[in-house]
């Protein structure tokens, strides 16, 4: 069933062989998303770090940077949307690593298209249910689809739609210090640098200083429980 039009999941799909690529653009665009095709993984980097996206499905063996190198990549810099591999390298060896480089699921070619479809849906189902609430120091959570925090003592505090964007790119990652130009391209991509510094202190504001950790000379990261 296609979902309705301004609600349809958004697809970065890096696949290098051209009528596979179209073949399956074709479809998932039927099937109810919107796709973005890369053609090898600079590209896909480029679009991976630059736009926001539902779930991902990536090729292994794509020109100029390999696709386990890519999702290390995305990975490292914060992307923490779902990634399917799908790939004609179904060896063992070749699925552990592919899962352990961050990968979520992986299948292998030839597939049926139905398989896929199941399995980008189970995906975007265990994302969505994961990344509705994402814990934030003193016990509270982000809900990211209703753009607001939840208080220890269930009342809310709403957020702009830039304040949670950027509150839920630091809470993906709890552990990781985000450099600022990387903040900007991922929350704010037309934006001055300075506008992060601005939204840190608005998130500051009302959610307390500790929200938001300076990494002195390096950028932000998530504040720590206690």
């Amino acid at each position: 069933m296609n979902e309705p039009a301004g609600n349809r999941p958004r697809l970065l799909l890096v696949e290098d062989e051209r009528a596979l690529a179209g073949l399956l653009a074709g479809v998932l665009e039927a099937s109810g998303y919107d796709v973005d095709l890369a053609g090898d993984g600079q590209r896909g980097l480029h679009l991976g770090l630059t736009r926001r996206y539902d779930v991902a499905v990536l090729d292994r063996g794509l020109p100029v940077l390999d696709g386990i190198d890519l999702l290390r990549a995305l990975r490292r810099r914060g992307m923490a949307v779902p990634v399917l591999i799908l790939t004609a390298r179904t060896a063992v060896a070749d699925r552990v690593q592919g899962l352990d480089a961050g990968a979520e699921d992986y299948l292998g070619k030839p597939f049926d298209l139905d398989e896929l479809l199941a399995r980008l849906r189970a995906l975007r189902r265990i994302h969505l249910e994961q990344a509705d609430l994402l814990p934030l120091p003193g016990g509270r959570r982000l809900n990211v689809a209703r753009g607001s925090v939840q208080l220890p003592d269930g009342s809310l505090l709403v957020l702009s739609e830039r304040e949670c964007d950027l509150l839920a790119v630091l809470a993906a990652r709890p552990g990781q210090v985000f450099e600022r130009d990387e903040l900007r391209r991922r929350v704010f991509p037309d934006a001055d640098p300075a506008v992060v510094d601005v939204y840190v202190h608005y998130l500051r504001r009302k959610l307390g200083r500790s929200i938001v950790r300076t990494s002195r000379g390096v950028g932000y990261r998530l504040g720590e429980s206690g």
